[in-house]
């Protein structure tokens, strides 16, 4: 799943850490999710959305199988 994290989160001036902490996960995961390693749970995919004040699928974009 693609996303736009890394890109909202630059425009609006957060690291990487600030981020992680406000949607209470580790750096890491912010990291992972960021590279595309990870697909977020919905509840951490609707506080990323809730932070950033965007649609979930503002920032996830599902691309099929």
């Amino acid at each position: 799943m693609k996303n736009t994290l890394e890109t909202l989160r630059k425009e609006n001036g957060i690291s990487q850490e600030e981020l992680a902490d406000a949607v209470r996960v580790s750096r890491q995961t912010i990291c992972s999710l960021e590279n595309g390693r990870y697909n977020p749970s919905i509840f951490l995919a609707f506080r990323l959305a809730d932070f950033f004040k965007v649609k979930i699928e503002d920032i996830f974009l599902y691309e099929g199988e």
